[in-house]
């Protein structure tokens, strides 16, 4: 029996510092297509209804509602594990950061009800803005495809996509990741 228990916390285990694949609800056609634009101009928007202007300009990536700010950039799904495991980490990194850094989240599934999304920020104590809106699959596109979720883009200040993050990442590795680009 002992076996069986250790079996399964292993494989749990696996999962958690992996990530999730596809699932329904994501499309996957859109999300995981590597070509990037050169310039694109999208209005991503919060479950509560706040636009978060993105804009690549000249290869730059521009946020305009968080300027001179590095920028984590967060696809994730309600349903994943490990996007849910990570939820602690981000809001530790804002708090510690939030000066300097901000987190955004993408919500990588087709039709999520808004109401359903606030009800998951609210039973996780998300402080960072989650978006729900159509252009999120256009953004994901834009930043070269998501391949498998939980993914997250590190833009430096300066608006340079400088690391990228496939799976469950460990908050001292993004600490540390940060840390680098805090003064740059």
């Amino acid at each position: 029996m002992k076996i069986k228990k250790y079996l399964f916390l292993a494989l749990l285990s696996v999962g958690l510092m992996t990530g999730c694949s596809k699932k329904e609800g994501i499309d996957e056609n859109v999300i995981s297509q590597k070509q990037v634009p050169q310039d694109i101009t999208l209005d991503l928007v919060t479950h509560d209804g706040y636009k978060v202007n993105v804009e690549r300009k000249n290869g730059a990536w521009i946020f305009k509602d968080y300027p001179n700010k590095i920028i984590l950039v967060n696809f994730f799904a309600t349903w994943c594990p490990p996007c849910k495991a990570e939820i602690p980490h981000l809001n530790n990194l804002l708090a510690k950061y939030g000066k300097d850094f901000q987190v955004i989240s993408i919500v990588v599934e087709e039709n999520k009800p808004n109401a359903d999304l606030a009800a998951f920020v609210k039973e996780h104590n998300i402080m960072y803005p989650i978006t729900n809106s159509k252009d999120n699959f256009e953004f994901a596109k834009a930043l070269g495809g998501v391949d498998g979720i939980p993914a997250m883009f590190l833009i430096n200040k300066k608006g340079e996509m400088v690391m990228n993050y496939v799976g469950a990442t460990q908050e001292e590795i993004l600490d540390s990741d940060i840390t680098k680009y805090i003064g740059k």
